[in-house]
């Protein structure tokens, strides 16, 4: 007979660096499960990606063992680690504050892919563009003429 799945617990950890404290033992540790074993499986699957922030989607069987299926990095993680800024405009598409070329909105939608809900590179290029331009990343070539008229709208 199958394992019974009792409960689907998600979390953004830093890759390679789980610890059994808080967030990651308060959260995991009313589920029953191993909390040194998982952070041992963690920081081995994610160590080649150390620096991220990766989600990680827990599934806990009645048994009170687990699997865990490791996700690409949020795609607002991204955008900032290529546009090497800290946090995105306050003031959203308002508020330009970097810039990123149309080859590393491709390369951040190649890697989010598995995990967007689209089929083709274009539309996931088109997810991605979106949310750069909300987090106030322009994409050069892709929005400058939509850039130039907000910004000529907010001048007003």
């Amino acid at each position: 007979m199958a394992k019974e799945v009792v409960k689907k617990i998600k979390l953004q950890v830093p890759a390679g660096k789980a610890t059994p404290a808080p967030p990651v033992g308060t959260v995991l540790g009313p589920a029953g499960i191993n909390l040194q074993e998982f952070c041992t499986k963690y920081n081995d699957a994610t160590r080649d990606k150390m620096g991220d922030i990766l989600p990680v989607e827990i599934s806990v069987y009645d048994d009170r063992s687990f699997d865990f299926i490791i996700k690409t990095p949020p795609t607002g993680f991204l955008l900032k680690k290529f546009a090497k800024i800290t946090k995105g405009s306050v003031k959203g598409a308002n508020e330009i504050v970097a810039t990123l070329t149309k080859d590393q909105i491709k390369e951040i939608a190649e890697i989010k892919l598995p995990d967007l809900n689209c089929y083709d590179i274009e539309a996931a290029i088109k997810i991605v563009a979106g949310t750069a331009r909300n987090m106030g990343i322009a994409v050069e070539g892709m929005d400058e003429e939509v850039v130039t008229e907000e910004v000529s709208e907010v001048a007003e």
